[in-house]
């Protein structure tokens, strides 16, 4: 008989959830608790998680932390803009820091630094070379580091299956 050490399995940690959620086939559930583990390495004040239409070259907000601000459904146009082209076409992490890289990279800079927010990291989501979408952090410190990088784009490695979830059910 297998004898498992069950008692080392933590239940409710976001690594858990997301598993829970990934098999509950909850998309948004998933995209939660990936927010809650990228927060734990990156101490982020927003987190989103959008759609990317290649045909509009647009994006559609999927999951926010900060609905009020940021909420579900929210839309943006990136057709012709410098981040759209090196983050939706070039399929390079974007890496903003300090409010003079968000002026530089969004419309909507004055939003994101009323808020605080200080820096940012926008990170492509791949299916097979092709963007699905984009994992965005942003944090209220204006610098960040190498393992800021890291911590997000494993972030959005675990947000891909959100993406796939949904696009079984569309």
């Amino acid at each position: 008989m297998l004898n498992s050490n069950d008692s080392l399995i933590e239940r409710d940690t976001p690594v858990a959830r997301a598993s829970a959620a990934v098999a509950a086939g909850d998309a948004l559930a998933l995209f939660a608790a990936v927010d809650d583990f990228a927060a734990e390495g990156l101490g982020h004040a927003l987190c989103t998680v959008n759609r990317f239409d290649a045909a509009r070259m647009g994006v559609t907000r999927l999951y926010s932390s900060n609905p009020q601000a940021y909420p579900a459904g929210g839309t943006k146009d990136k057709l012709g803009t410098d981040w759209g082209r090196h983050v939706l076409i070039d399929k390079r992490v974007y890496v903003g820091e300090g409010t003079t890289a968000i002026r530089a990279a969004f419309d909507d800079h004055a939003a994101i630094t009323s808020l605080g927010l200080q820096s940012v990291i926008n990170v492509p989501v791949l299916v097979a070379g092709a963007v699905v979408g984009t994992f965005n952090v942003l944090m209220t410190h204006p610098t960040l580091k190498p393992v800021h990088i890291t911590h997000a784009r494993l972030a959005a490695l675990m947000a891909l299956p959100g993406f796939m979830l949904l696009s079984a059910q569309a």
